[in-house]
């Protein structure tokens, strides 16, 4: 894979970077015929990002060659290294004339190359990972209200929220008022706590399609670094969301660039159940479908995804709406998991009921067919140390 970035066009990749870098610690890149990839997930798998940049984007744009399988190689490096490269906005805008990004399976690097004025040339090679493919499966479609308006609208909405507040709740009234507030959980007392909400007319809005009046409380850090590339880059957000605990999904839309956002949010006690608005698919593991019932009355986690790529199989999921050209690797096995969030982890405090999008290869041991082996008697006790 050989792509070469020219002009202006670098700010915006290094843009794209800084806001994958607050989401995941990882960044994963792989080329495919519709551009290069750059994905990231977070921490506790409630938050993915994808920025699909366009063959047009670069000056020169090779996919590179394919697999027997038809795959492309794709790999996972190091967020901090990768933001290493592109640490300083405003010194790329004045010195960096062009980018040159080349990744060789054979080759133990991912090259990347910083050609600047009078001459110099910065190298940087970062060592990488081959890994999985790492997708959402998703459709917008189903979301009942769609909310676009200009970045700088949102921003200036979010910015009287503090910089550690977790979450905030989005909320659509029968006024036709988007409100956000900041999240109370139900420890909190709220005559010690200060409450802020502000409240947007449906004016501020280039479009608002309400189906459904809800609200949704989703984690804010991952919200505010989309934000602040929509902001850099003057794209509306587009917002698709529904009830509680199914996921808000937030899109970006440009002839030479695709991006969106899924994140989980809190899920609704009160309610009993809810049909999941992420398309799940499920493949024969080990030649053996799962139960029929692996996905009923499974209320909580219902949207944990658990994905492995393989040379068999050849049923493609739906393609996403936000990549209408996007087209799927074959081979993608999705698994349903359930399990309770614990632990205090980036954006998400602990004992909250987050539908959460979990990402990787799963396998239960009924799945693989591996059980732990009886345990065996000692037969003969440790020899003496040597004198």
């Amino acid at each position: 894979m050989r792509c070469l970035v020219t002009g202006g066009n670098v700010k915006v990749l290094g843009k794209a970077v800084h806001s994958l870098s607050r989401i995941g610690d990882e960044l994963y890149v792989e080329p495919t015929e519709d551009g290069l990839s750059l994905r990231a997930v977070n921490s506790s798998r409630s938050a993915y990002a994808c920025f699909l940049f366009a063959p047009l984007f670069f000056q020169l744009y090779e996919e590179g060659s394919r697999d027997p399988c038809g795959e492309t190689f794709r790999c996972k490096v190091l967020m901090k290294s990768f933001l290493g490269v592109f640490r300083s906005l405003p010194l790329l805008e004045k010195t960096v004339e062009k980018c040159l990004i080349s990744l060789n399976p054979r080759a133990s690097r991912l090259v990347v190359q910083l050609h600047c004025k009078y001459g110099v040339t910065k190298t940087h090679n970062l060592s990488f990972q081959e890994c999985e493919l790492l997708q959402a499966i998703f459709n917008k479609e189903q979301c009942a209200n769609t909310l676009r308006a200009p970045a700088r609208v949102l921003v200036d909405a979010v910015v009287h929220f503090p910089v550690t507040l977790a979450e905030v709740t989005l909320g659509v009234s029968p006024a036709g008022k988007v409100s956000f507030r900041n999240y109370l959980d139900g420890e909190t007392e709220p005559s010690r706590t200060m409450m802020t909400e502000l409240s947007l007319s449906e004016d501020e809005f280039q479009d608002v399609q309400v189906q459904q009046l809800s609200h949704i409380t989703f984690c804010l850090k991952e919200f505010r670094a989309l934000l602040s590339f929509a902001e850099s880059s003057n794209l509306p957000l587009n917002i698709h969301f529904d009830s509680p605990g199914r996921p808000a999904i937030f899109t970006l839309s440009d002839p030479l660039l695709e991006v969106h956002l899924v994140l989980a949010t809190l899920s609704d006690s009160n309610s009993s159940t809810q049909a999941p608005s992420a398309a799940l698919q499920t493949q024969p593991v080990n030649g053996a479908f799962p139960p029929a019932d692996d996905f009923a009355g499974d209320d909580i986690d219902s949207y944990m995804i658990a994905m492995e790529t393989t040379c068999e199989g050849e049923a493609e999921p739906p393609s996403s709406p936000t990549f209408p050209q996007r087209r799927t690797h074959p081979g993608t096995v999705l698994e349903s998991e359930s399990s309770d969030l614990e632990g205090a982890v980036p954006g998400t405090p602990p004992q909250k009921k987050f539908r959460s999008l979990f990402f990787g290869s799963v396998l239960t041991q009924s799945q693989t067919g591996i059980h732990p082996g009886p345990s065996q008697d000692v037969l003969a006790e440790d020899s003496e140390g040597e004198s």
